[in-house]
């Protein structure tokens, strides 16, 4: 029960913590829960699909279609929160200043919340097929169906309920740093998911296998629950390798000159209001 227990904390934890940015993300956004909910439930969902296909997808490309599959996901990822990154940096002065005409926004489609749904989704379905496997796997090991059971339960609850911690703790930021907070946790939580994805494909062997540039295991275990929340979180890892610290430079360093630059753009297509009337 303990190890069911903890392996679904760590799981639920991850997926948890993406969510929870993107809550605090869209908070105040009129139809955001509908969105959020509908790439949650699309997750879960697709977990169970996944599960099922799971040994087609790892035999594909040559036993390496898992790997292949999870990078794709990570990726995928990684390009909405991208794009929601730099739409926001043009728009967000407006949205704090306007937050009760953004409805209008989402239901014309002009506000991107669609793309974090998706981000969401994807984040729910990889660690959701992950929970999925590890319970049938141990349940076809023998395992008491009882156990799993209480275990899964401890793991979902304590998984969200570290979750919903840092959720609440991040709306309590007042809106006009709202956007900004958010918008940096998100950059690092995109350029986390492309060292991941780096990884995926050395493994597949799509990019060379290196050693390590270091250890900080021993420091910080990317295992542990502080480990797993900053790996989510900042995209910590305790045996990074060359490739996958130039993915997370590089991610990082695309996503902030593309929000800069649509910024700017943003700035020099405002309007200038008369002050006289």
């Amino acid at each position: 029960m303990f190890s069911t227990a903890i392996i679904v904390f760590r799981e639920v934890l991850e997926a948890a913590l993406v969510v929870a940015v993107v809550l605090a993300a869209t908070q105040g956004l009129a139809g955001r829960s509908r969105w959020i909910v509908g790439g949650i439930a699309g997750g879960l969902l697709g977990s169970f699909v996944v599960a099922g296909l799971t040994q087609e997808i790892s035999m594909a490309f040559e036993g390496v279609g898992q790997e292949l599959f999870n990078a794709a996901i990570l990726l995928t990822a990684v390009a909405m929160l991208a794009w929601h990154n730099i739409w926001m940096s043009r728009h967000a002065s407006q949205l704090v200043t306007h937050l009760r005409q953004v409805g209008s926004n989402v239901s014309s489609g002009r506000l991107p919340i669609y793309f974090l749904a998706m981000a969401v989704g994807l984040a729910v379905l990889r660690e959701g097929s992950e929970v999925v496997l590890f319970t049938q796997g141990m349940a076809a090991g023998g395992s008491d169906n009882l156990s799993l059971l209480w275990g899964g339960v401890i793991g979902l609850g304590a998984g969200l309920a570290l979750g919903a911690l840092i959720y609440f703790g991040l709306v309590r930021i007042p809106t006009r740093h709202l956007f900004t907070v958010t918008g940096w946790l998100i950059l690092l939580l995109a350029a986390g998911m492309a060292a991941s994805a780096a990884g995926f494909l050395a493994q597949a062997g799509w990019l060379p296998v290196q050693h390590p540039l270091w250890n900080s295991s021993d420091l910080l275990s990317q295992h542990s629950v502080p480990g797993e929340i900053l790996h989510v979180l900042v995209g910590y890892q305790d045996r990074p390798t060359a490739i996958q610290l130039a993915f997370y430079l590089t991610t990082l360093v695309l996503i902030a000159v593309g929000m800069v630059l649509s910024r700017q753009r943003g700035t020099s297509h405002r309007p200038i209001v008369s002050s006289t009337h």
